[in-house]
């Protein structure tokens, strides 16, 4: 292993070697490159140019992801987030704000996500989490991980009519598929078998193709121009007062996005020590500058990824995965036939669209990250109800902030109501009070 490797990466300290590193970042990056043709399509809505959407996303998700390795050392992955790029959507469509205006609101979202890492508020308020609340945070993640990867193998699926989930047809081809590479995977992993997870990715994108599930659209192409998006942003068009909420949702998304997902993984990976994250700074300081260039590029809000669970599974322990996972994003502009294969996914009906080559990784992670529960003093109710809130929440309202932030309201509530008050520290009330308004008046 090169000097310089281990100088940098402390491999050894953290218990990784070259191979798991590898094998992690490559883990991580096919779990989360379906975002390389999700984010343009979603962002296309707004009347943003899909091909170079692709372009700003693999170059967004690369600097990023790099950062974020090299800065803080810690295998986590970045690119533009899901559910960050419908709220843009949102914005854009339903309050008929032009995209130029609301790319400068993710921009101006960004640089105060930088100025509050110079003031350490966003390193204090990781520290601040209350413990009960950071393993609920972990599993409450799991569970939604686990969630999508059953959305994305057909198992449940949404009823458009309902409005809730619905089991989808297990005998479909696609399901099937899932399903089998989901029972191989665990059975692998049960034997001990090293990369099984990555084996299970690889072994069901070979059925989906012997299927015909999925074609061979080549190996190679010329990424699009990244011109219609690059520098587009129109900050003269954010001195109006209707554009203040937006860009406090868009950093308040971005914080309690990123602040639940550093203290899931870092529970996972056992990053966290006397329960707070080493290094958190850094990570945060990582990810607020994704933001920034992300949205000179032309994406909205990038964030660190709770996909990387399955990297870490695989074994990535330091920031050295994160250049494997960074570097394929910057080769995915090149190789985008062979991604949109594997991260494309398959219709299996009219608008429902699956990925079962993925599904098993993201539902055999979440079942491990959920391990968590069993940490929450459930005997002690102003502890265990907060903790069930963001446990319950984060999956069923889809948002890990929002799973998040119902906890935070919670449990300074809970404490101040018993006479415990002085278990809280002023930072909790604070955030508390703060989220407690922002449902009230947003």
């Amino acid at each position: 292993m090169s000097p310089l490797i281990e100088r940098w990466f402390h491999l050894r300290e953290s218990g990784g070697t070259l191979r798991t590193e590898v094998l992690g970042g490559l883990t991580t990056f096919l779990t989360m490159v379906y975002i390389v043709f999700v984010n343009p399509a979603v962002l296309s809505g707004a009347g943003m140019d899909f091909g170079a959407v692709m372009v700003a996303t693999c170059l967004a998700a690369g600097i990023a992801t790099w950062t974020m390795g090299l800065a803080a050392n810690y295998p986590i992955a970045m690119a533009p987030g899901m559910g960050e790029n419908f709220f843009f959507l949102t914005v854009v469509v339903g309050m008929q704000v032009p995209w130029r205006i609301a790319l400068a609101a993710v921009f101006v979202s960004g640089v105060v996500f930088v100025l509050m890492n110079l003031f350490r508020l966003r390193e204090m308020l990781i520290n601040a989490v209350p413990t009960c609340l950071k393993h609920s945070i972990a599993a409450g993640i799991g569970l939604f991980i686990a969630l999508i990867g059953l959305r994305n193998g057909g198992i449940l699926l949404n009823d458009a009519g309902q409005g809730h989930f619905v089991m989808g047809d297990l005998t479909h081809p696609a399901t099937l598929i899932a399903l089998v590479g989901l029972t191989l995977t665990v059975a692998a992993m049960a034997r001990g078998i090293r990369g099984a997870v990555l084996l299970g990715i690889l072994f069901t994108t070979a059925l989906a193709w012997g299927a015909g599930l999925v074609q061979w659209q080549g190996l190679v192409s010329l990424p699009p121009s990244l011109a219609p998006t690059f520098m587009q942003l129109d900050l003269s068009g954010l001195l109006t007062l209707e554009m203040l909420p937006v860009i406090v949702i868009f950093l308040f998304m971005a914080v309690f996005d990123a602040v639940g997902t550093l203290i899931g993984i870092g529970e996972q990976g056992g990053f966290m020590k006397d329960g707070k994250l080493p290094r958190a700074g850094r990570a945060l300081t990582a990810d607020a500058t994704g933001t920034v260039v992300g949205s000179l590029l032309g994406t909205p809000t990038v964030t660190a990824y709770i996909e990387s669970a399955t990297g870490v599974q695989a074994g990535a322990r330091t920031g050295l995965a994160n250049m494997v996972t960074g570097t394929l994003f910057f080769l995915a502009l090149f190789f985008s036939p062979l991604a949109r294969m594997i991260g494309g996914g398959i219709e299996i009906e009219p608008g429902v669209v699956v990925n079962p080559m993925t599904a098993p990784a993201l539902i055999i992670v979440g079942s491990l990250m959920a391990r968590s529960v069993a940490k929450i003093p459930w005997e002690d109710m102003t502890e265990s109800f907060p903790a069930f809130l963001v446990l319950a929440g984060i999956p069923l309202f889809w948002s890990i902030a929002d799973g998040i932030a119902f906890g935070f309201i919670a449990y300074p509530l809970l404490k101040l109501l018993t006479g415990r008050h002085r278990e809280v520290s002023t930072l909790v009330y604070i955030v508390g009070g703060l989220l407690a308004l922002r449902y009230i008046f947003l």
